[in-house]
């Protein structure tokens, strides 16, 4: 038997552009002589699709396509179906009132539903919000091979793999009870940095352990702040990887179940990527450009500062949309050096991207004349700095407005997580293309991007990083040196560590301290952010779930008695109320 798997990327919500996807790639499997299709998780709606679910019109034109799919598909091919389906016992029982589920169609008609039993309810994941669980072992029979049948998170419960259950129930276990030939696990699986070596790391304990060959195919494309990475792949009893599709791309292939040898025959094998620099940069222009088309924008803006941040996110929209469709607009003020300019258009010249300059100076006088009186007898500070931060937002959400262009946002992690950034100024913007990537990962990505040619300019990798609001600043004037305060951050966000833990590693206690309050003092600003695409197991988007207002101790450095005793409000207050 010849298995297809269409990796696809679906748009949510579009359930004709969608259901027509899967009918080409049914197409396609059939052709090439495959009997069974395999989509992705909710392929017919896309995934997540969220509140959309809540609207009983969308669930109704979402049961009429799958049944009009069902007709359309080729003959003797047997496809299965990402959908939702009612829970028809959900007013007697008091459950949810629909499964994530898969469909089976073929001859014209829906033959079987399959709902998904594990549902996850961390990090980017709410699916208890809406679904209920399946509560039975999937599995059918196709021309006497018997397919069990799993979706996304029922692979993710193998008790022997993560010492330990997550859920009550283990449906590979259930599955290779009941004896079935072969599983194929359909998944909506979100990216993050190393992910696909975990999965196939995972997929292998479970294929070794119940001596099944399995299939895994997923979602690829982006869909708001989630990108998903494709990756498809297959293997045999003894957990090798027979087939491998492309990352971050969509594709079909076919692999081939020997009936025999009740296992699969080796297939193609797309290679793993040489370096996390490489996937992570495939993974940002996948999602710029998905963000873009599905918002229907052809055209992005950004402002270009000459710095390494604005460097990177103009680089990967040029490789996402082309160099034709990116402007880089350049403003500076009389407190940025002659480099900013430099660097900035010898940075648009090497991409070929058009460019603007669009001098500040005059606009600074204006905001000091009209704000004269009511700032007079003080002292120059942050509000004068941020006046210009949200001068240069509004030249571009002005350039954004006119010309019906996305605006990028260029913030890195690092700045998001401690609020060295200004709302309503450089944070403008539809997309924050970096807001997951730390500073001294920005680093490593240029110096990647540079491996062959010079794409982003030596000056703009060496010089001292600096946001350029007052003579002579740099960051590390309000930072950390950044390979310090990415740690920090690391152990802190990531790792879940304790104040504590993290002097124990051998930060500066002081350091840690101001860090933390940091973070916990951004709160507010990272709620008023632009969706930024994720790529690590922590972002700051809609799996961080932050209280603004806490007055959580715990923040402070618990290794100090005398700190856990003394409350101390780590919300905003109006002294700290905007960095740089």
């Amino acid at each position: 038997m010849k298995i297809a798997i269409a990796q696809i990327n679906p748009t949510i919500g579009d359930l004709l552009l969608n259901a027509q996807i899967i009918l080409e790639a049914a197409q396609r499997a059939a052709s090439s002589g495959a009997r069974l299709l395999l989509t992705p998780e909710l392929s017919l709606c896309g995934y997540p699709p969220r509140d959309l679910l809540l609207n009983p019109s969308f669930l109704e034109a979402m049961g009429i396509t799958l049944q009009n799919l069902a007709q359309d598909l080729p003959p003797n091919l047997a496809v299965l179906v990402g959908t939702v389906e009612p829970n028809l016992e959900a007013s007697i029982t008091g459950g949810k009132t629909l499964f994530n589920s898969m469909a089976l169609l073929e001859d014209g008609k829906v033959k079987q539903i399959f709902h998904k039993r594990l549902l996850p309810t961390y990090d980017v994941f709410d699916e208890r919000r809406y679904f209920e669980a399946g509560l039975q072992a999937n599995y059918f029979t196709l021309d006497n091979i018997d397919i069990g049948v799993t979706i996304c998170e029922d692979l993710w419960n193998d008790e022997e793999f993560w010492g330990k259950r997550s859920y009550t129930v283990n449906p590979i276990a259930d599955l290779a009870i009941l004896g079935v030939d072969l599983i194929v696990n359909l998944s909506a699986s979100p990216y993050t940095v190393g992910k696909q070596q975990f999965r196939e790391t995972m997929l292998r304990h479970s294929a070794v352990r119940f001596q099944q060959p399995m299939i895994y195919a997923n979602q690829v494309g982006g869909n708001d702040d989630l990108i998903f990475d494709g990756r498809s792949f297959a293997l045999n009893r003894q957990g090798e990887v027979i087939c491998r599709t492309r990352g971050f791309d969509t594709d079909l292939v076919v692999v081939e179940f020997d009936e025999v040898q009740r296992d699969f025959q080796l297939g193609s094998v797309a290679p793993v990527y040489e370096s996390e620099d490489e996937e992570i940069w495939q993974a940002l222009v996948l999602g710029v450009r998905d963000y873009a088309r599905k918002c229907r924008f052809s055209k992005v803006v950004l402002g270009l500062s000459g710095g390494i941040d604005s460097a990177i996110v103009a680089a990967i929209a040029a490789a996402a949309l082309g160099k034709e469709n990116v402007l880089g607009v350049l403003m500076p003020s009389p407190y940025s050096s002659e480099h900013s300019i430099s660097d900035a258009v010898a940075l648009a010249e090497n991409l070929g991207i058009k460019t603007n300059l669009l001098p500040i100076g005059e606009l600074m006088q204006g905001f000091d004349q009209t704000l004269g009186d009511l700032f007079a007898g003080t002292e120059f500070g942050l509000a004068e700095e941020n006046i210009q931060s949200r001068i240069r937002g509004n030249l571009l959400m002005g350039i954004a407005n006119k010309f019906g262009y996305l605006l990028l946002s260029t913030g890195n992690k690092s700045e998001m997580a401690v609020g060295y950034c200004t709302l309503y100024g450089d944070m403008n913007g539809g997309l924050a293309v970096i807001a997951d990537v730390p500073k001294t990962c920005v680093y490593s990505l240029c110096q990647w991007l540079n491996r062959d040619r010079e794409i982003i300019p030596q000056n703009v990798l060496t010089k001292a990083p600096s946001a350029e609001l007052k003579p002579g600043q740099v960051d590390q004037d309000s930072l950390p040196p950044y390979e310090i305060l990415d740690d920090i951050l690391q152990r802190l966000i990531h790792n879940h560590q304790s104040a504590a833990q993290i002097v124990a590693a051998g930060h500066d206690p002081v350091i840690v301290d101001r860090v933390i309050q940091m973070v916990a003092r951004a709160e507010f600003k990272r709620r008023q952010a632009p969706p930024g695409l994720k790529i690590t197991d922590r972002a700051f988007g809609t799996g961080w779930r932050m209280p603004i207002a806490s007055n959580w101790v715990g923040v402070k450095n618990t290794y100090q008695t005398k700190s856990i005793a003394t409350p101390t409000l780590v919300c905003w207050d109006g002294q700290n109320a905007d960095s740089i």
